[in-house]
């Protein structure tokens, strides 16, 4: 019964995957290109701008991952507890899950740009003579901006397996622990987190891949110079000059290809994770 389904998802996800792949070895014949060829990868691998964008990009997927998952292991930790207004406090947790991602962009925007409201309550308050002087946070080199949204959007979801793990992991193992004398950072460190850890990697796995390949955020609040690599292989993709298509499908393709590579990795420590 799920046939009709899995056709239409892996032939469209497939289809244009192999579409993609077979462009970016130069095979275009609507301009002529009727040769399959490794131009196109080694032009971008020797690009000091594919090199620089690559690495912004990773290094904003991985801060943002490491953060969030941090964040929300603590905040998971917090919301198990019992305490008054843990309801409402749960609630409001969850609630920007609900936000899109190009909403929370533009809320980052106007609160931490040097024209917005923090930079111009802090021009109010006599803490900056201008405020052009407060810290660039947007288009900036080390794009804080966009970690900030990332952090700010994922915290929730890394937040809820957490949660839902905890709650089917109950707390016996940890009374175990500390019954035998481990103090309560013994007993998760040794206990709890290990349990926790096949969530919290299934989790980060999902929201580096995501952060690793999203477009609508960097193009938003990053950077020209360099972009993040999903930005720009969509400017070289949309190039009036369609010489430069191959490079755009090259760039996506080692994007597929590194969210290819972490989900394996993923697995296989999976499986030995679940062997120990």
């Amino acid at each position: 019964m799920l046939s009709p389904a899995l056709l239409i998802v892996c032939g469209l996800f497939i289809g244009g995957l192999a579409l993609g792949f077979v462009g970016s070895l130069g095979y275009m014949p609507l301009i002529g290109q009727e040769t399959f060829n490794l131009d196109a990868y080694r032009q971008i691998l020797l690009s000091e701008r594919f090199l620089l964008s690559f690495l912004l990009t990773f290094h904003i997927a991985f801060t943002s991952t490491v953060i969030a998952s941090l964040l929300a292991l603590g905040a998971a930790l917090i919301l198990r507890q019992s305490f008054l207004g843990r309801s409402v406090i749960n609630f409001l947790f969850q609630i920007n899950l609900t936000v899109p991602h190009l909403v929370g962009a533009v809320g980052i925007l106007y609160l931490f740009s040097q024209s917005g409201v923090f930079a111009r309550l802090a021009y109010e308050f006599s803490l900056i003579s201008k405020p052009s002087e407060f810290p660039a946070m947007i288009f900036d080199p080390l794009a804080i901006g966009i970690i900030m949204q990332y952090v700010w959007k994922e915290i929730p979801f890394i937040g809820l397996i957490l949660l839902a793990n905890m709650q089917t992991i109950g707390r016996d193992y940890e009374a175990v622990a500390q019954s035998l004398g481990a103090s309560r950072w013994q007993s998760f460190r040794h206990v709890l987190l290990p349990l926790l850890m096949p969530g919290l990697l299934t989790s980060g796995m999902i929201v580096f891949a995501f952060t690793f390949g999203a477009y609508e955020i960097p193009a938003l609040l990053g950077q020209n110079y360099p972009a993040a690599l999903p930005v720009l292989a969509y400017q070289a993709f949309t190039d009036v000059d369609l010489n430069a298509r191959p490079e755009a499908l090259a760039m996506a393709m080692i994007i597929a290809l590194l969210s290819a590579v972490m989900i394996y990795g993923y697995a296989r420590f999976t499986r030995r994770y679940i062997r120990k």
